[in-house]
């Protein structure tokens, strides 16, 4: 249940989103969102529509998210994440890491044979 309302919660921000950026600007602040208004609705009705949906977007935007913390607050049930360390099982101490032998680290001795590649045929 939590996650088809997740769904529909994301849906009506994308939805609130876009019907936000259709509406027209009322201070002008690019010189963008006039029109003709020469269209089936006038620019007032037009106007009076996306208020009206972004209304009703919002409304349900927040009634998702309200639903969304009910059953969350549900879910948990009380227990508190300190409740939970608690339980954590405890952690043995680090030891420090062991070097390598030096051995292998060091370049070769003068008394040593050198190693020769194989030769290329």
């Amino acid at each position: 249940m939590e996650n088809v309302i997740l769904v529909i919660h994301l849906i009506l921000a994308l939805s609130l989103i876009g019907v936000v950026l259709l509406q027209r600007s009322e201070g002008g602040g690019l010189g963008m969102g006039g029109g003709g208004g020469g269209g089936a609705m006038t620019g007032r009705a037009a106007a009076d529509a996306l208020t009206k949906l972004t209304w009703i977007l919002a409304i349900a935007f927040i009634s998702t998210s309200i639903a969304m913390t009910v059953i969350a607050a549900k879910n948990a049930a009380g227990s508190s994440v300190l409740d939970r360390l608690g339980d954590a099982p405890v952690e043995q101490p680090v030891t420090a890491p062991v070097a390598p032998a030096t051995d292998d680290l060091l370049p070769p001795s003068a008394g040593d044979t050198p190693i020769t590649p194989p030769p290329a045929d």
